[in-house]
């Protein structure tokens, strides 16, 4: 039998051992093509075969800011921190779709590429990150219908100011994208063995966004649950978000280094988790 020399030098050495925490960086960067590949398929089959396409962009966020306007605003009587009612809930509707878009569909990423996971090698990280980076369309999408409405309030003479803190917008959507991408390879790698997570995930997002200041101030909520919602690293973005572009929310340093803490965090347990998983996942799917 041949031996194959030792000096024999390989393009790409497939191994399955390795760090919990190699995250391959330098083979996602390689593979940034494919990255971009799924970029566009997850763009692409978003408004395939549908008669208002990227239209839908628009639409949700425009409905949802309308009934939220009737319900919370007008019936419930919710305070919107002096901002008009339209204004505000988008301005969380925007930030909220973001994060939640990203963990919802990254939450199913073994369960849904199963099949390509079992037939061809590429960096595992690929996929989460396309999802994340395709969601970034549909909120640059949905960041034009929030800045069109401010102009419109703006002419109309509503009280509202930009601040010194939109200079922190970057890291804000940092921060949704990897909070996002941390619980949603947290609970893709346990549905691999627990499929029942995946028909709570989308139902858990929804009950966690009324824990966030989606639809009411946080200096409106309550004292005895205010320490509660503050826990979730979602509400001290959003207070964020809304204090950059409109000049209103509960933002401090404090606020923004916790959830920044927290999101870092979850991150780093999410890889932990998703690289152990992928070693092996093929065989539970």
């Amino acid at each position: 039998m041949q031996n194959i020399s030792d000096n024999e030098n390989w393009d790409l050495v497939i191994e399955g051992g390795g760090s919990l925490f190699d995250l391959k960086l330098l083979e996602v960067w390689n593979y940034r093509d494919l990255l971009w590949m799924f970029v566009k398929r997850d763009f692409v089959s978003f408004y395939k075969q549908t008669i208002l396409g990227p239209l839908w962009f628009f639409i949700q966020p425009l409905f949802t800011t309308i009934i939220f306007t009737f319900v919370f605003g007008n019936l419930a009587g919710l305070s919107t921190d002096g901002l008009p009612q339209p204004l505000f809930y988008l301005a969380g509707i925007t930030a909220w779709n973001y994060f939640a878009d990203c963990i919802t569909k990254t939450s199913t990423v073994f369960k849904d590429n199963a099949n390509i996971f079992g037939k061809v090698y590429f960096p595992r990280l690929i996929l989460p990150l396309s999802i994340v980076t395709s969601n970034l369309v549909r909120f640059g999408v949905q960041m034009l219908l929030f800045v069109g409405m401010m102009v419109y309030y703006a002419i109309a003479g509503a009280t509202f100011h930009v601040t010194w803190a939109i200079v922190l917008f970057p890291v804000l959507i940092l921060l949704m994208a990897l909070l996002g991408l941390g619980l949603g390879l947290i609970i893709t790698a346990m549905t691999t063995k627990y499929r029942d997570l995946s028909f709570l995930v989308t139902f858990g997002v929804q009950l966690l966004m009324y824990m966030t200041t989606v639809i009411y101030p946080l200096s409106a909520a309550p004292e005895r649950y205010k320490r509660l919602i503050q826990l979730n690293p979602m509400t001290g973005m959003i207070e964020a978000f809304r204090f950059a572009f409109l000049g209103k929310g509960n933002f401090t340093a404090f606020s923004l280094g916790y959830s920044t803490a927290i999101t870092l965090a979850i991150l780093l347990i999410g890889i932990v988790i998703f690289n152990k998983t992928e070693r092996n996942f093929v065989d539970t799917v």
